[in-house]
């Protein structure tokens, strides 16, 4: 098995669990998420079964999926709580550190592993009309996988985000980016 035959599989879902212990195999570093309970208000899932629906959610694009995988990664080795609600303090940064180290451990081409790394870093990071001019592919990418982890989120917590978001589509000139 092959992440990208793993991730580009139409029932990406049911492909992991059926695949589970080797994709863990692949990347170990995935176990500290499996019952991870986010204890946060805009999350409603654990923290891997929120990547989950977050890939089912995405456009059959491996980049999307990998960076969509390996997003939240860092929650478990983050956290801290403050009355009684859980917060994950520069995630994206430490997700794309630990990213970074399994894409260079499964020999993933450099130029590629910053591009994730890039994208997990900045995937809870406003998107602003000066990134759209500066380099809009990235910038598109970016604002994909930001829509699959936000309608991965509890449902009753999704408005503000959702309207950030078609904002940014507009401005990308992309009505529809996840399908």
């Amino acid at each position: 098995m092959t992440l990208a035959t793993l991730l580009l599989d139409d029932n990406i879902i049911k492909n992991i669990y059926q695949n589970l212990d080797e994709l863990l195999e692949l990347i170990p570093e995935l176990k500290p998420m499996i019952n991870f309970n986010q204890q946060h208000p805009h999350h409603h899932l654990d923290a891997f079964n929120h990547t989950l629906l977050a890939l089912s959610l995405s456009p059959k694009d491996f980049t999307i999926r990998l960076a969509l995988l390996l997003h939240d990664i860092g929650k478990p080795f983050v956290y801290t709580e403050e009355n009684g609600i859980s917060h994950y303090p520069n995630h994206g940064k430490y997700s794309s550190i630990l990213a970074r180290r399994i894409l260079t451990r499964l020999n993933y081409p450099t130029k590629y592993i910053d591009i994730i790394s890039d994208l997990i870093a900045k995937h809870d990071e406003e998107i602003t009309e000066e990134d759209i001019r500066n380099n809009y592919d990235f910038s598109f990418l970016l604002c994909q996988i930001q829509y699959c982890d936000a309608l991965a989120h509890h449902p009753l917590k999704l408005d503000k985000r959702i309207k950030y978001l078609n904002k940014i589509a507009i401005l990308l000139n992309t009505p529809n980016l996840t399908r």
